[in-house]
């Protein structure tokens, strides 16, 4: 019955077409062609194709070769014969690139980024894909995203970036079931389960190839399920299950015959080598017309050729008083281009330096966190439970051991956080009598430890606004004024702030923090700003200390366009100094203060999810939510959080933002496709490639730091029930 209508619809067309059309054409070999792909004869498709490609050169034209080398490589993709593929959809593309962009081309660019991902070339496969996207943007064609989003993950896993891979396969996984995403959800969880077995987590494997063996039943793709069976093979095998192992074993080469018995149907070996032969008697027939068009041009070349010699050697004459100038110039410039080539060598070391150092310290602050949230929280935890007299000292030993090692690691993020540029400076409104007064204010206590005498002195001509940092300068004096207490004992401290000068609310301030102290050696005092440096080994056994504070005074102030001074005498003290310029303000921006949160009543009886893979955080985090009576249901991945948010109501989500599987921001960014009232908050140890703003972005309300302060844990947790 097919070929009857085939057959009648051949007729309608010789019968219907215009008199001057002509059978023998382009369009007529093409529409053939296509006849025979519906009829699943690619020996005569290719062969029809050939004259059409033929028929379009004999016109010249370059629109109707591209389409048909197009066509062409879509017909050796579905052979599997994917090098032949890439030479034909190369042709296509070079006769492309002298047309209009059109959705012909970008879909060329995709097969042609599909071939090079089947012989392994990545890379190549990416620059097509990347200019089919361009192609599909510029012209505004819809519903294309998704043809790229399989193919991400695939380069990202051939790449072995399993983690990346698995995040754009579970981005696939996780939208809703259609007959137009079947395939493509398919082999996202084929390939999920494929990562999952090679990181042995074979239960899961199996959970999603099942899933995937379970949809690919709704398509027709043979070679994705002979996939998909024999990874189910290989799994059982690795869980000692024989009997299994050896039944999807069974299966999978059973279908692989039946799709070898399809494929020799569509085309046979030597139906295809005929062809291939065919092709190559073109190009020399080809070749051989081109070297006749060549012999003409020859004879025309050689009269060229003469002339030519006549003013070659004109020119060489006046090329030769040239020569000689030309080598001492060539001579320089390569003496240049070599020591250019030094420097940027050194450079590209330094850089690399820099780059690895800030890199591995923020890694290790990063590792850090989440055990040093484990024993505070268990510090604190303790303390709660009311400890014996005698176990108390050991408490609050453990508890200052914890907030000096927190305090040690922010030091050095924010080291780290300005030497790789990532510090902003902030430009509001404030009043630095005030700041200075507070300051004084709260180190009062530490002055008294030390029995130290701590004066203010701040000169009354500075203007009462100003506009600047304040929280930078905060950090600049509470740090020099931190160092000068605690090297002074018996003695005195003073801060003096005056202006210098004023000139169109201009204005700039003269700092100075002395103390009557230990003092620097001469040799310590341009080494005591580097970073873990402090005088002597004596002196940080004595008096403890990261040997950070310094460092990031110095670049907190460079960084405010100013320079610290140092003069210091042994035994007798030491001097800070430094000036800033500040912009004048009529008035200052007024802060309103918020009073305290009475959490324990607003917290009770409330239901929490807590989302967090890490078991000793899940105990502490729990325990300390059971403390305020709050009821809790503990999570340790994303997917499951997503189903749970999704059928059950909850007050709050405390979501991890590291998680196995599905991240805790993708879980978050996908509960706001169907939850946009529940607060979640952010629980993570941060490092330098986050921050608040970007995890705010995927839908959470606010960001608790690993390791948490108890009260502030509880206090945000309350300002969101």
């Amino acid at each position: 019955m097919k070929y009857f209508f085939v057959y009648v619809l051949f007729l309608n067309t010789l019968l219907f077409a215009q008199p001057n059309e002509k059978t023998d054409s382009t369009a007529y070999y093409s529409s053939l062609s296509n006849s025979y792909v519906q009829d699943n004869d690619y020996k005569n498709a290719l062969l029809n194709t050939q004259k059409a490609i033929l028929y379009s050169e004999k016109n010249k034209n370059i629109k109707d070769q591209a389409y048909q080398n197009f066509y062409l490589g879509k017909l050796y993709i579905d052979l599997r014969k994917y090098n032949d593929a890439v030479e034909s959809l190369l042709k296509s593309s070079e006769l492309y690139a002298n047309l209009d962009p059109s959705s012909d081309q970008a879909h060329m660019y995709y097969h042609l980024g599909l071939s090079f991902m089947a012989t392994a070339n990545f890379d190549r496969a990416i620059l097509y894909f990347n200019k089919a996207k361009s192609i599909y943007t510029t012209l505004n064609i819809p519903d294309t995203a998704e043809l790229f989003t399989l193919q991400t993950g695939l380069i990202y896993k051939s790449k072995n970036k399993l983690d990346l891979a698995l995040s754009v396969f579970k981005t696939i996984i996780a939208k809703p079931d259609s007959p137009d995403l079947s395939n493509t959800k398919a082999e996202a969880l084929y390939q999920t389960g494929r990562i999952e077995a090679f990181k042995s987590r074979n239960n899961l494997a199996l959970n999603y190839l099942n899933k995937a063996l379970d949809l690919n039943s709704k398509t027709e793709n043979l070679e994705q399920k002979s996939n998909i069976l024999l990874a189910l093979s290989t799994v059982y095998e690795k869980m000692l299950d024989k009997n299994n192992a050896y039944l999807y074993l069974k299966q999978h080469l059973n279908l692989k015959e039946r799709i070898s018995i399809l494929n020799n149907k569509r085309l046979g070996i030597d139906d295809y080598t005929n062809f291939k032969e065919s092709e190559r008697l073109k190009e020399i027939v080809q070749t051989n017309n081109e070297n006749i068009e060549q012999a003409k041009a020859s004879k025309f070349s050689k009269l060229i050729s003469i002339l030519a010699v006549a003013l070659v050697s004109i020119l060489s004459l006046l090329s030769l008083s040239l020569y000689k100038n030309n080598i001492i110039r060539n001579q320089s410039n390569l003496l240049l281009k070599e020591k250019n080539k030094e420097l940027e060598i050194a450079k590209e070391k330094a850089e690399k330096a820099s780059k690895a150092r800030s890199e591995f310290l923020s890694t290790v602050s990063h590792e850090l966190r989440t055990p040093l949230n484990a024993i505070n929280g268990i510090t604190h935890l303790l303390l709660e439970e009311k400890p014996k007299k005698t176990q108390m000292d050991y408490l609050s030993s453990l508890k200052f051991s914890g907030d000096y090692l927190t305090k040690f690691i922010n030091e050095i993020l924010e080291i780290n956080k300005i030497e790789s540029h990532n510090a902003e400076i902030e430009y509001t409104s404030f009043n630095l009598k005030q700041l200075l007064t507070d300051i004084q204010n709260s180190l009062k206590e530490l002055a008294l430890i030390n029995n130290n005498n701590f004066t203010l002195k701040i000169d009354h001509a500075i203007p009462d606004y100003l506009i600047g940092d304040p929280t930078k300068l905060s950090q600049i004096v509470m740090n020099l004024i931190n160092n000068a207490l605690k090297f002074t004992k018996n003695g005195d401290v003073k801060v003096l702030a005056k202006l210098g000068n004023l000139v169109d609310k201009n204005a700039t301030l003269y700092f100075e923090i002395t103390d009557t102290g230990i003092g620097i050696p001469p040799d310590k005092l341009v080494s005591v700003f580097d970073s873990f440096s402090q005088g002597s080994t004596e002196v940080n056994r004595k008096y403890g200390g990261t040997g950070l504070g310094l460092t990031i005074v110095k670049k907190l102030i460079t960084i405010l366009g100013g320079h610290i001074k140092l003069t210091s005498t042994v035994g007798l003290g030491s001097t800070f100094s430094f000036e800033l310029a500040f912009k004048t303000s009529e008035k200052t921006l007024l802060v309103e203060k918020t009073s305290k949160i009475d959490y324990d009543s607003k917290l009770l009886n409330k239901k929490i999810l807590l989302v967090e893979d890490n078991r000793i955080n899940q105990m502490i985090i729990m325990k300390m939510l059971l403390n305020k009576q709050i009821i809790c249901e503990v999570i340790d991945n994303g997917e499951d959080a997503i189903e749970l948010v999704r059928k059950n109501k909850f007050d709050l989500v405390l979501m991890d933002v590291h998680l196995p599987g599905i991240n805790g921001t993708i879980a978050t960014e996908l509960i706001r496709t169907f939850d946009t009232t529940t607060p979640i908050i952010a629980l993570t140890a941060i490092s330098l490639d986050e921050n608040r703003e970007m995890l705010l972005s995927f839908g959470m309300n606010d960001v608790i730091t690993k390791p948490f302060i108890p009260e502030e844990f509880y206090t945000v947790i309350a300002g969101y029930i």
